[in-house]
């Protein structure tokens, strides 16, 4: 997964959070767009779209932005920095099996999971789909055993992240398997009936998640402050190719330019496929 587009109201107070309180580093700021990330990865983009107002509840587009941490203690860190500067924003807390995660939203309503994998050899399959659960974790019981003195005086901020996955909110699971699955590519990993549906590629447990659970029936978006587009990162020029080719035989409208690939899903979220490093 690449980076994740914001449209925002407030650029300043959107960039001081993710900056101060998620604890990302600013990577480049030019004029209406700032780039948030970590060890030179971007993670957040936001942009500046005053003109925007909020979606109406219900609406398609962002559930949450899943930050990946590469261990405990980096996660306990960005943890306590939140507990400690916006303890109003923290909505729950997860362990999953496969990850420890930790959830809240931005001052704009954007949600963002928090988040660190087990080893992959400790994640248990059954018939191709991936056990997670919703298990009881208590943050303030995880900071006493994870954040380290190194943690706490903000050291490891220098520390490597990305985004790990990212959740939308859509109007129907069929749909979405559809076009996740069946057009863009994606292995399904996991559903949870006509709620959910887990996507991946290489057997992660899930890059991306498609959810009803705030949007059933929900249509096309309208253009609003959110969600501006979901990165996706190939690896290869082929794979690029073949994206491309997949997506138009269903039916899909691809727009190219020879370096990336962008299209709409059918909630009009917007993704943009590249190859990293690609001239």
């Amino acid at each position: 997964m690449g980076a994740v587009t914001l449209l925002v109201g407030d650029l300043d107070a959107m960039t001081a959070f993710y900056r101060d309180v998620v604890t990302l580093e600013v990577l480049a700021a030019d004029g209406d767009q700032v780039v948030l990330g970590r060890a030179g990865r971007a993670i957040v983009t936001l942009r500046h779209d005053p003109a925007l107002r909020h979606a109406a509840p219900g609406s398609a587009g962002l559930f949450h932005t899943a930050i990946l941490f590469e261990s405990q203690e980096a996660l306990a860190a960005a943890l306590y920095s939140v507990a400690s500067r916006a303890p109003h924003t923290f909505t729950g807390s997860a362990d999953h099996l496969v990850s420890q995660a930790f959830y809240f939203t931005d001052p704009e309503g954007n949600g963002i999971e928090l988040y660190w994998d087990r080893a992959r050899t400790e994640w248990s399959w059954v018939h191709g789909q991936i056990e997670m659960a919703t298990l009881y974790l208590d943050p303030n019981a995880y900071l006493r055993e994870h954040l380290t003195e190194r943690a706490a005086s903000g050291a490891t901020t220098r520390d490597a992240a990305s985004v790990g996955h990212v959740h939308l909110s859509v109007g129907d699971v069929a749909t979405a398997r559809a076009f996740y699955v069946d057009a863009l590519g994606f292995d399904e990993t996991a559903a949870l009936g006509d709620q959910a549906v887990f996507v991946s590629a290489g057997g992660y447990h899930h890059h991306m998640a498609m959810n009803t659970w705030n949007s059933r029936g929900a249509g096309p978006r309208m253009p609003a402050l959110g969600l501006g587009r979901v990165d996706l990162e190939l690896p290869g020029a082929d794979a690029l190719g073949e994206l491309s080719e997949r997506l138009r035989h269903h039916g899909f409208e691809v727009r190219d330019d020879g370096r990336t690939v962008s299209f709409d899903d059918p909630w009009r979220n917007v993704l943009h496929a590249t190859v990293p490093g690609r001239a």
